[in-house]
């Protein structure tokens, strides 16, 4: 493979000369944000399978006017969450809806686009978070394990993916509740994704059961398995998106490609 030829502005060097009103200076060369970008993305954990993810290839619905618009919608409302962020208001991005809705690709896609900013920021499916941060308890734990709970903190943006898939456990709330609550007070952004109900957020909690006539179920909320705190601290800090019921987004974008 041919070496990768320096860059013609700067010669490699990461600085430039520039001349304004007739004084010369040095200043960094674009290629620098460039390659930092890169290392970032690199850096982020993304998992193969959305490393492409953006918001210009989200697949949208073309045989159903009404999914289209709503989807677009969604669409709008998270492009201008990665347009206005940072948001000390809000600075957090939720997106709730049933399993194969899309929002793991738009979480991703939003994600990216502050990588290519020089924000940094890591993904993490939720079940494997809880796993490493219970592992880094053993001594025998590699490092990054040990680490996990620190990235979770600290992490300029912090995905969560599938938020709430794990049992619950008074260790599983506790932990939760103290990263959420953490990057909370901290106006730390958090990105996160769940497959579970919430009745503020226009979801349904209470449905006719499938199968006994006249007795209804009661779907598990996001309150149920994180824990009341952390829902209330979530919300708080989050611009919270509902996704609309359309088929299998797997299967929509394999359509289009």
């Amino acid at each position: 493979m041919a070496a990768e030829s320096p860059c013609p502005q700067c010669n490699g060097s990461g600085w430039k000369i520039v001349e304004r009103e007739g004084i010369s200076g040095a200043e960094r060369c674009e290629c620098v944000f460039g390659a930092r970008a890169r290392r970032l993305e690199e850096n982020a954990n993304i998992p193969p399978l959305y490393k492409n993810a953006s918001l210009d290839n989200f697949a949208l619905p073309n045989d159903n006017p009404i999914a289209r618009r709503e989807l677009s919608n969604v669409l709008l409302t998270v492009k201008a969450f990665t347009r206005e962020f940072p948001n000390e208001k809000r600075p957090g991005l939720l997106l709730i809806g049933d399993p194969g809705t899309g929002k793991t690709h738009l979480a991703v896609a939003a994600l990216r686009i502050l990588l290519s900013r020089g924000f940094e920021g890591l993904f993490f499916d939720y079940q494997n978070l809880l796993d490493r941060i219970r592992s880094g308890y053993d001594i025998a734990s590699n490092s990054t394990d040990r680490e996990a709970y620190r990235f979770a903190l600290e992490s300029d943006i912090l995905l969560l993916d599938d938020l709430g898939a794990h049992r619950v456990t008074d260790w599983v709330e506790d932990t939760v509740t103290s990263i959420i609550t953490y990057r909370c007070n901290n106006r730390k952004p958090l990105i996160a994704t769940t497959n579970l109900a919430d009745p503020d957020a226009g979801s349904t909690v209470i449905e006719k059961s499938a199968t006994i006539p006249g007795k209804v179920d009661y779907k598990i909320t996001l309150a149920d398995r994180i824990g009341p705190r952390a829902r209330s601290r979530l919300f708080e800090m989050c611009r919270v998106v509902r996704m609309p019921l359309v088929e299998d987004y797997r299967l929509r974008k394999s359509m289009t490609v």
